[in-house]
């Protein structure tokens, strides 16, 4: 290569390098449209990957940015802005400054919703009504693309949700006035046909029958498509011991409205299982845990299961064998338990035969149970008794919490009712009440509030002849934080004795850091005696820590009990193998 021609070469490619520079972006408007073009704008973005521009290039983003700029401003409801941009040179680098001055903001000035389809012709005006009512955008409010854009989400919501399982948004528009700074929405929202339920499509089904999945089925052919119905289908499938995955759905083709078929899949859990487990509380001590299930005996789906557990202070062993739901939506059983405690100096040992039926409908379950127990009492030197009882109970719990570990809304009510009869297998005429509420509310963005209360009774001459589990104390984990487990009750020499009224309360605020751990400030407050004038609550107060593990939940909470003075630990930890 001659001399000349590659110096020549060499100046043109210095003076290529010479003309790049280095880049800097300001935005002169307010703040959450600040941080929005400096997001986006393509000159904005050049700066923050530090790259060399020259003229040319430079040129070409800054034209783009303009027209970035407006068009995101118009997302935001901003349809007459003034946006300029300087351009200055400092050494080396170059500067563009943006002066934004977005105007006034378009606000909504009308919203028209049109109906087509079954909805249109159905006798529901309520439930148009409430959907014109609960669309997101109403008049005077500020239009954003963005908010427009959900809004027409959450307008097929109730109907996806009930009998439209088709519907959608079937034409829609947003016409601006940028003089008037005005926006006027028109939908139109094509419910489609209703859907009726038809035959289940099963899969998935080897070693358990079919009956199992048919009678857990609370979408009747015939009935109105409902997606709770769904949900709960699938809840109780998963929950009912038989399947470890399951998935329900429909096919939401208008040409199958008249019966649409349920398709359920499910994945079997093994026939047979053993597990172990250990765990600590300070309410009870180190724990170990083994459980053997054979859930299809006889080929019936019958389920037996053997279990025994060994803590410090109490251990029990079992057998149960459940039948499978019946096609009235109810799960039998009968069972024989085996139990020794010894909390707080009052020892027991009993045997307890029931015999169980219980339903789940949504988000209610409820049990009756007749039971017949025997039991050997010692409290120190001071009771020495035997008890038996034949009792009948019921028990109904309502839980809008779903299967979440920390639950930051909704609630967990249980009420029960039972009692016995003196001379039919019974020491004594008893009738036991309970009821606990525990309501959970959100806290701002990472806080939630528990209000938890409780309160037992039982309506009996005398305590005598009763057995203890019928009957109440109160203090630990899940009670009164800041006294030992069952401590509070009636007190004699060498242990406490379980009496027949009870009453306690907690308020305690969580505060989650991450997805992990939070920390928790409580009162709890409680007592439990032979009578309700002799109730006199003690308290607890304390602060924890919560972390989400992925064996479950673990809460170290430590409690000051203002009767006894003292600091307590309360801390609960289990794994299964």
């Amino acid at each position: 290569m001659p001399a000349r021609l590659f110096q020549a070469l060499l100046l043109s490619a210095a003076l290529c390098v010479s003309q790049a520079h280095a880049l800097t972006v300001e935005v002169d408007a307010p703040d959450e449209l600040e941080a929005l073009l400096m997001q986006h704008l393509e000159t904005a973005r050049a700066a923050r990957l530090e790259e060399p521009l020259d003229e040319a290039e430079l040129a070409r983003l800054r034209e783009l940015s303009d027209a970035t700029a407006r068009e995101l401003l118009a997302t935001e409801g901003y349809f007459s802005p003034q946006v300029e941009s300087s351009l200055t040179r400092a050494d080396d680098d170059w500067r563009i400054r943006y002066a934004v001055s977005p105007g006034p903001r378009t606000r909504v000035r009308s919203v028209a919703i049109r109906f087509e389809g079954a909805l249109a012709e159905a006798d529901q005006p309520q439930l148009r009504a409430r959907i014109e009512r609960g669309f997101a955008l109403q008049p005077e409010m500020p239009f954003r693309q963005a908010d427009w854009t959900a809004a027409k989400a959450a307008l097929l919501r109730p109907l996806l949700a009930s009998r439209y399982p088709a519907a959608r948004i079937a034409s829609s528009e947003a016409r601006v006035d940028p003089a008037a700074q005005a926006a006027d929405l028109t939908l139109t929202v094509d419910s489609g046909p209703v859907f009726y339920y038809g035959q289940l499509v099963i899969s998935g089904t080897e070693r358990y029958p079919e009956t199992v999945v048919r009678h857990l089925n609370p979408a009747k052919p015939g009935k109105p498509v409902r997606q709770q119905d769904l949900l709960d289908y699938q809840a109780a499938l998963e929950t009912s011991g038989y399947y470890a995955q399951a998935m329900v759905r429909i096919d939401p083709d208008p040409a199958l409205a008249a019966a649409v078929p349920v398709q359920v899949e499910v994945v079997e859990r093994p026939e047979k299982l053993f597990s172990v487990g250990v765990g600590y509380s300070t309410d009870t001590g180190a724990r170990v845990l083994a459980s053997w299930v054979h859930r299809d005996i006889f080929d019936r789906g019958l389920r037996l299961k053997l279990d025994a557990k060994v803590e410090t202070a109490r251990q029990n062993g079992g057998a149960e064998l459940a039948w499978p739901r019946n096609a009235g939506g109810y799960e039998n059983s009968v069972g024989v338990l085996r139990k020794e405690e010894d909390i707080e100096g009052q020892e027991t040992n009993s045997t307890v035969l029931a015999a169980k039926r219980t339903r789940l409908r949504g988000q209610i379950e409820s049990t009756l149970s007749l039971q017949y127990q025997t039991e050997e009492l010692e409290v120190g030197d001071v009771v020495d008794a035997r008890n038996q009882a034949l009792t009948a109970n019921y028990a109904w719990t309502k839980r809008t919490v779903g299967r979440v570990f920390y639950p930051r809304r909704g609630y967990a009510l249980t009420l029960q009712g039972g009692g016995a009869y003196e001379g039919l297998l019974s020491d004594t005429s008893f009738v036991r009440l309970y009821g606990r509420h525990t309501q959970y509310f959100r806290a701002g963005e990472r806080g939630r509030l528990i209000l938890r209360g409780e309160f037992g009774s039982v309506l009996a001459d005398t305590r005598d002849g009763i057995p203890t589990d019928f009957l109440f104390r109160a203090g630990g984990d899940n009670s009164v934080r800041g006294y030992a487990y069952q401590s509070l009750g009636r007190t004699l020499e060498g242990g406490v004795a379980s009496v027949r009224y009870l009453a306690t309360g907690s308020a305690e605020y969580n505060y989650f850091f991450d997805n992990k751990w939070g920390m928790a400030v409580f009162v709890d407050a409680g007592d439990a005696a032979d009578s309700p004038a002799a109730l006199s609550p003690v308290y607890g107060v304390g602060v924890g820590a919560r972390y989400r593990s992925p064996v479950g939940p673990i809460n170290l909470d430590v409690a000051y009990g203002e009767a006894t003075e003292e600091f307590r630990l309360h801390f609960s930890l289990g794994v299964t193998f």
